[in-house]
């Protein structure tokens, strides 16, 4: 993220927090850093979800780059892969940035980043954003979470929902970038009448980030073994 359009979003304070989307949530903060969840379904495969987040070029927001253009994003998605950017220079000179460093890959379920965004990444803090993908019967839910601790001239209460905002522009673009959002539905057990109700219902009655997360980091029950 550009470090102007990211001061902008720490002077908004509480207007910042306002405008988070509803599948979004600083989940908590203290003195020493903070942690911020966001989630989204899409009508498309966790192997298509996978595919889109190895091209950043395609979802992350421009307005969010060092460069002020998104095609310079790029993405080596395996360990100790770069989340980069290309700053080109007068002259033909060519610069670099690293956003993030892949410590974590496995390829439809999970993706695990390393790295402190924009201004951020001047401070003694780290920052560790875990991308959860899971099939659904319309396709995948996908999860953002930012872990950020450490030492930082910026003000947490500040900071936070600042954050919490760019970084659900970047999972907008995302679901933008595979077909767009679905309504937050949970699969139910009389099938076209609970998911009729799931369309007509309003956006309030939707579970919420907690249920959505809950469903997300649910293991698979394995086979009891036998005696």
């Amino acid at each position: 993220m550009g470090f102007k359009s990211y001061l902008a979003l720490v002077a908004l304070g509480g207007a910042a927090l306002a405008a988070v989307p509803a599948q979004a949530k600083v989940i908590d903060q203290s003195d020493i850093g903070f942690t911020v969840a966001h989630t989204a379904q899409v009508a498309a495969t966790p192997d298509d979800v996978w595919k889109m987040l190895r091209l950043p070029d395609k979802w992350w927001s421009k307005e969010h780059s060092w460069s002020g253009d998104a095609a310079n994003f790029w993405l080596d998605s395996q360990a100790g892969g770069c989340f980069c950017e290309k700053l080109p220079g007068e002259g033909g000179a060519m610069g670099s940035v690293q956003h993030a460093r892949i410590i974590f890959a496995k390829p439809g379920e999970m993706m695990r980043l390393s790295g402190a965004f924009g201004p951020l990444q001047s401070e003694a803090v780290t920052g560790t954003l875990t991308i959860h993908i899971k099939p659904t019967a319309t396709g995948s839910a996908i999860r953002f979470d930012y872990v950020v601790g450490g030492y930082m001239r910026f003000k947490v209460a500040d900071v936070a929902p600042a954050v919490d905002k760019v970084l659900g522009e970047q999972l907008v673009g995302l679901a933008k970038a595979l077909g767009g959002s679905l309504p937050v539905a949970h699969e139910k057990d009389d099938g076209d009448a609970k998911e009729a109700s799931a369309k007509d219902a309003p956006a309030s009655d939707e579970p919420g980030l907690d249920a959505v997360a809950a469903d997300l980091v649910k293991e698979t029950p394995k086979d009891e073994p036998e005696d």
